[in-house]
């Protein structure tokens, strides 16, 4: 950092970020980030996650937060996406890649990526 500005800008990036995972939009994505999601890679996926919603310029709509133990710790890492009137969806063995992917086709197409969900998922 060399003067007062950049670090400003720095503060504003960050804000927008804080904004996105705050909550209060009309759709959540929720990952888990109890220590076994953790372990299993959870914060890369929550951070692909928030930068995607950003990108997409969904912020408005979309609120990424994090959790603590959804319950289905071999499936780690997992991410939750709950819209108002329409069944939970649970994308679980997450990537950063995955992430991005599910932005675009399911926050942001409408169309659940059926192959990363909980029942699409080979055990």
């Amino acid at each position: 950092m060399k003067s007062l500005a950049e670090l400003q800008a720095i503060k504003e990036k960050m804000k927008n970020k804080v904004v996105i995972r705050e909550g209060g939009e009309e759709v959540r994505v929720v990952v888990g980030m109890a220590t076994c999601g953790i372990a299993a890679g959870a914060r890369p996926v929550l951070a692909a996650m928030v930068e995607e919603v950003e990108a997409l310029g969904l912020s408005g709509k979309v609120s990424v937060s994090q959790t603590g133990c959804i319950g289905i710790c071999q499936y780690e890492p997992v991410v939750e996406i709950m819209e108002a009137g329409k069944e939970k969806v649970t994308y679980v063995k997450m990537t950063a890649e995955k992430a991005k992917r599910v932005a675009k086709e399911h926050l942001k197409d409408g169309k659940v990526v059926a192959e990363y969900t909980l029942s699409g998922v080979k055990a």
